[in-house]
């Protein structure tokens, strides 16, 4: 098993030109933050009955994904796991106002697919794929990796 730094250094290879990192930062929870949203956009009456908490934030099908998403962190840094759980609430959260506001499946495609084209308009200027096509873990990664450039 790799260490989280491990995953890391591998993931800066194909992440070293500037303007893709720029990018990174914001398309990366972009892409995050819409998936949360395209999941939450999931009916959830299931849960609902299951649970019967009547609460929006804990009663949705991205709270219970990223419960498992989380333990990948766990495993790898507790440090990590608390930074991406505060991250997690903030994209549960967000897309749920945002889905007060606006259409949050159709909202959450759109920020989808442009953070998508942006990231790969990244990665050609870095001249690198993307790391996911060696090892779809890297799509768990991507996030960290973001997250530790910020905090750092």
């Amino acid at each position: 098993m790799r260490t989280l730094q491990q995953w890391f250094d591998e993931y800066a290879v194909s992440h070293q030109n500037e303007t893709n990192i720029a990018i990174h930062y914001i398309c990366v929870p972009a892409i995050f933050f819409s998936i949360v949203g395209i999941i939450m956009s999931i009916p959830s009456a299931p849960l609902q009955n299951l649970f019967n908490l009547n609460n929006p934030f804990v009663e949705n099908w991205a709270t219970m994904l990223l419960v498992l998403y989380l333990l990948f962190y766990l495993r790898l840094s507790f440090s990590m796991f608390l930074k991406m759980l505060v991250f997690s609430v903030i994209c549960i959260v967000g897309n749920y106002y945002l889905g007060q506001y606006l259409p949050l499946l159709y909202t959450s495609i759109a920020i989808f697919v442009v953070a998508w084209v942006c990231q790969f308009y990244g990665h050609k200027i870095e001249g690198a794929k993307p790391s996911f096509l060696k090892d779809i873990q890297f799509l768990l990664i991507g996030p960290a990796w973001v997250v530790k450039k910020m905090f750092n």
